[in-house]
């Protein structure tokens, strides 16, 4: 047995740094799964919708993101290039090239094969959910909007 108690396979596969510690168990981190899953909120997803066009500059995403949202979310470049750098270090998203416009720096983004894994489960998640508010909406009497391409 390791100082954790923990039998050597189960430690490395938990992931665990527990210790013993003046005869107590510390346990600093115990996980069999080694997984996170962080919200995709609103923005986020309008970012990654727009790069599955293709590759786009940050103004751009901006630009497509409002135009996604119809005008209801509007990025400003400190979320934007915060949420960006977030994608990137979870590698969602990776550089796609630079180019220099008018003295500025253009660097281009796209998504990695992890983000459009993401993108495609968000995506049909979000797609069950609207389904089943108008399945609802449309029990209830109310009379569900109809969508763009005829959907209802």
């Amino acid at each position: 047995m390791s100082p954790t108690n923990l039998s050597p396979d189960l430690e490395s596969r938990a992931g665990t740094s527990n210790r013993l510690v003046g005869g107590t168990l510390v346990i600093v981190c115990l996980s069999v799964y080694n997984v996170h899953v962080d919200e995709v909120r609103e923005p986020t997803f309008l970012m990654l919708v727009a790069l599955a066009e293709g590759p786009r500059h940050g103004y751009g995403l901006m630009q497509d993101v409002e135009r996604l949202s119809g005008g209801r979310t509007k990025l400003r470049p400190g979320t934007l290039y915060a949420t960006l750098d977030r994608l990137t270090s979870k590698g969602l998203i990776e550089a796609a090239g630079e180019e220099v416009v008018e003295g500025r720096l253009r660097r281009y983004y796209r998504l990695t094969s992890a983000g459009t894994a993401v993108l495609e489960s968000e995506s049909k998640q979000r797609l069950t959910t609207a389904t089943e508010a108008l399945r609802r909406l449309s029990i209830s009497g109310a009379t569900p909007p109809r969508l763009a391409g005829g959907l209802s």
